[in-house]
């Protein structure tokens, strides 16, 4: 495997962006870690493709054909459960190739509401959000309300971001928002992120959210010009 850096990032054409994550899907679907760890990093790093374009374009894509042939019943849960964990390895690996932007001041916590174990895209937005230099934690998957509200309090952030996969934690979500607006003094400002997002688009007008995005890109760029303003 490449161990090191590339020198230089290059901007890949769209389509070798998607050759690239139809093999990665493959190793995904075989089973093998180390041939979806060679595309990412031989292939991707090693030619100088930025770690953003392969967490968005590459990995990103391959994750949700995994979701869709799961729904549509052609994959198994564990074979859903297997490339996902490929998914988090090429993330970890990743993010060791990474070369953050120059430090920001602003703190972002990033966690998956009560109940939400789908945590893909928030890692993937936690990662961007720290490429972009930002000082990132990552609370993972179904983070209790009470608990988040200790940590938020604790570490005091500039902006939570809560991740939402699936409609049934809609209510999880309104309730993590609520409280920490009644329960954490200074109230901080709150995004989120997640396909539910996408399926209940009055959320973020109701919420009254600093910002939001149904993927991780387009949270990221609503985050930016949130921090912005």
């Amino acid at each position: 495997m490449c161990s090191a850096r590339a020198a230089h990032t290059v901007e890949p054409a769209p389509e070798d962006c998607e050759a690239l994550s139809r093999r990665f899907l493959d190793a995904q679907l075989a089973a093998d870690r180390r041939a979806a760890l060679r595309v990412v990093i031989e292939e991707g790093v090693g030619r100088g493709v930025s770690v953003a374009r392969l967490v968005m374009d590459v990995i990103r894509p391959a994750q949700y054909e995994i979701g869709q042939l799961w729904q549509m019943n052609k994959i198994t849960i564990a074979d859903e459960h297997i490339a996902t964990a490929i998914s988090q390895l090429a993330l970890a690996q990743l993010y060791t190739h990474a070369e953050p932007a120059a430090a920001t001041d602003r703190r972002i916590l990033v966690a998956c509401v009560e109940g939400e174990l789908h945590d893909m895209g928030a890692r993937m937005a936690a990662d961007l959000l720290d490429l972009e230099g930002h000082s990132v934690v990552f609370l993972g998957a179904s983070v209790p309300t009470d608990h988040l509200i200790l940590k938020v309090r604790s570490e005091q952030p500039d902006l939570v971001v809560l991740s939402i996969t699936m409609t049934f934690h809609v209510a999880a979500l309104t309730t993590a928002v609520t409280r920490l607006r009644q329960e954490v003094t200074p109230a901080p400002p709150i995004a989120a992120g997640g396909r539910a997002l996408g399926w209940c688009p009055e959320l973020p007008s109701q919420l009254k959210l600093a910002a939001f995005g149904e993927d991780a890109r387009t949270l990221l760029t609503d985050v930016q010009r949130f921090f912005r303003r």
